[in-house]
């Protein structure tokens, strides 16, 4: 797992085993970002992802997941289109938006799940 901080916020870099360690583990929401380096629409989305993870790092992990490295995790959460951001909280995917989408939608996403 590495972390990446460009833009001031935390991004956690999952893998196969600290993504379900992350999952495990963590009391807060965590919302990833399924993306691969050669999908234009997720570099699109990447600043947007850090913009929020700098804003809410402190109440929501953000992590992503290469699915070219980890097609097992992909396949586990039927990952057919990226990007792909899933929200779990408590381990258990509660929201999937598909696709880019605006910041605002996002956002609007996480606020729902803030307590």
């Amino acid at each position: 797992m590495s972390t990446s901080s460009s833009g001031g916020g935390n991004v956690l870099h999952l893998n196969s085993r600290s993504f379900k360690e992350i999952l495990k583990s963590e009391s807060r929401p965590v919302l990833v970002d399924f993306w691969a380096e050669w999908c234009a629409p997720c570099r699109l989305l990447s600043p947007i992802f850090e913009r929020l993870a700098e804003k809410y790092s402190d109440k929501v992990v953000f992590a992503k997941v290469n699915v070219d490295d980890c097609p097992d995790i992909a396949e586990e959460y039927g990952i057919m289109a990226i990007p792909t951001l899933i929200l779990f909280t408590s381990g258990v995917e509660v929201e999937r938006i598909v696709g880019l989408v605006p910041e605002k939608r996002i956002e609007s996403l996480i606020k729902k799940y803030l307590t």
